[in-house]
């Protein structure tokens, strides 16, 4: 308890001390195994006037989650005999975490995510747009990159009109949708030109719209990747430091042969396996509300437990999410406080609090040495 003592300071006699930080022991913050003894969790503690005040520092994007941990605290601990009041600010604190071995990390980009399928219709661009959105709203700063150089849905997903604009000539500025950064090759062509390219100018030009875009210090950059597993999926693994990778499927058996590749891609490339999506779970009737397993069940979560990876969720095939993409505003902007805007938060928080558990990425902590000739 050496460094919770030196945070209180003499403030507090050494039994309330004890007391608070049993409490503070025995409180883990959710989806994770940290509990807010480990002071890096806590900071500015005080106490005074039996008035106790401290920090919260979260690891990961979750400021819906806020209340419920600050309400159960705040009861404990004004159960003590020495505490009236209890005062908990809470800050947002995502660190970069650890990628790929022999690949360098990016400016201003923290953590980047890679979302993939295998199989194209699974609803993966989707998926993509409501997560970071909730991730956003959540709390932390988040890019979308659309990797799909022959078939970018970003821009339409997130009602994006115009070109990037630049700021020195050599570097392109993100696009802005719902506070979001996003990038896409949908930006830089009229909608009805085919890219008619072959591998190596595809993976030229998605390095490209990653490297040359000027992200504004991210938290989280979100790729939503082509089906498949070719080139473009080569050169994430090889050249682009990735966190983790998100895989989306339906519980259909042909979408989950392909969902399987991807898993098995990744685990080769030594990139980690955040969790399963299963999209498309269940048909809600828009008439009746009905709900139907049409395209079989539980395959995405049979998938997880097959390969040991988390499933962070599932997604009905719902009417309302389709129409709000083809809009331009997807569900979490759309209906920020409904029940299928809540289930993407729940799969956000699943991810944020499983790279807050992963190894931290120390790169950005050294000082960039540069050698000058004088």
């Amino acid at each position: 308890m050496g460094l919770f003592n030196q945070l209180f300071g003499d403030g507090l006699n050494d039994q309330l001390k004890s007391q608070i930080h049993s409490i503070f022991e025995q409180t883990t913050l959710p989806l994770t195994q940290q509990n807010l003894s480990n002071t890096n969790l806590v900071s500015e503690l005080s106490y005074k006037n039996k008035l106790l005040s401290f920090t919260i520092n979260w690891p990961f994007a979750a400021e819906s989650l806020h209340k419920q941990v600050e309400t159960d605290l705040t009861q404990k601990l004004t159960a003590l005999d020495g505490i009236d009041q209890v005062k908990v600010q809470h800050t947002t604190q995502i660190k970069a975490h650890q990628t790929q071995p022999n690949v360098t990390a990016l400016a201003n980009i923290k953590n980047i995510i890679a979302v993939a399928s295998g199989k194209g219709g699974v609803g993966k661009s989707t998926t993509s747009v409501n997560l970071a959105l909730a991730l956003q709203q959540e709390g932390a700063k988040v890019g979308i990159l659309d990797a799909d150089i022959y078939g970018p849905s970003i821009p339409t997903l997130l009602n994006l009109s115009g070109k990037p604009s630049t700021l020195d000539g050599k570097s392109m500025q993100p696009m802005r949708a719902y506070d979001l950064q996003a990038m896409s090759i949908g930006c830089l062509i009229e909608e009805d030109t085919p890219m008619i390219w072959r591998g190596p100018i595809v993976t030229q030009t998605l390095t490209q719209l990653l490297k040359e875009t000027d992200w504004q210090n991210l938290d989280f950059l979100i790729i939503d990747l082509p089906p498949g597993t070719g080139d473009v999926q080569l050169t994430l693994a090889q050249q682009i430091p990735v966190t983790g990778a998100v895989i989306v499927t339906t519980p259909q058996d042909l979408a989950l042969l392909d969902a399987k590749k991807a898993v098995k891609m990744f685990e080769k490339v030594n990139i980690p396996i955040l969790g399963v999506i299963e999209n498309m779970s269940t048909h809600i009737c828009s008439q009746c509300g009905h709900e139907e397993a049409i395209f079989g069940e539980h395959g995405g979560e049979t998938l997880a437990h097959n390969y040991e990876i988390p499933f962070l969720g599932a997604m009905p095939l719902s009417m309302s999410i389709r129409e709000q993409a083809d809009a331009g505003k997807p569900t979490v902007a759309a209906e920020p406080n409904g029940v299928l805007a809540e289930k993407y938060r729940t799969m956000a928080h699943r991810i944020g609090s499983g790279i807050a558990e992963s190894k931290r990425n120390y790169a950005s902590a050294f000082p960039k040495i540069v050698i000058e000739n004088n």
